[in-house]
């Protein structure tokens, strides 16, 4: 295995792909850069390819999440938030990015940032089917019965 806590395997399928980068040391996320153009119209999404594949480590997996400032500025979300990519994947990144604007569109250029990857441990146990499950403070409430 190439890709360790030391560095994450990336290879170029593109000769313009852009690497991921982080802007600060400390980022959790690498920014992931498009290196295709695109017009997202209103309402409408679009994948967009970064021209890169990488090579998750084994017990990992990578999250690909929306960039904030796309989001307060211009509308742009990802369609499936966070997008997964496991250890054996190894095709090309695309990205799933939708606009919600209600009237503007919005241009993707190569080289612009378009979501970030985070990678994340994982646990992988057997599923093993029971009778019951222990019991817990809350039980089976969900959608809003927290109160708030």
């Amino acid at each position: 295995m190439r890709s360790t806590g030391e560095f994450l395997a990336v290879k170029r399928l593109r000769p313009d792909a852009t690497l991921p980068t982080r802007a600060f040391d400390a980022d959790a996320g690498m920014d992931l850069y498009a290196v295709e153009a695109a017009t997202i119209w209103a309402g409408q999404r679009v994948s967009v390819g970064t021209g890169i594949a990488v090579e998750i480590p084994e017990g990992q997996a990578g999250l690909v999440l929306p960039r904030s400032g796309l989001a307060a500025r211009h509308g742009i979300a990802l369609v499936n938030a966070p997008g997964l990519i496991d250890a054996g994947y190894r095709g090309e990144l695309r990205v799933l990015l939708l606009n919600t604007d209600a009237e503007q569109s919005f241009a993707v250029e190569p080289g612009d940032r378009i979501a970030q990857l985070v990678l994340v441990d994982i646990h992988t146990p057997a599923v093993r089917e029971v009778s019951e499950l222990a019991p817990s403070a809350r039980g089976g409430g969900g959608f809003g019965s927290s109160g708030a």
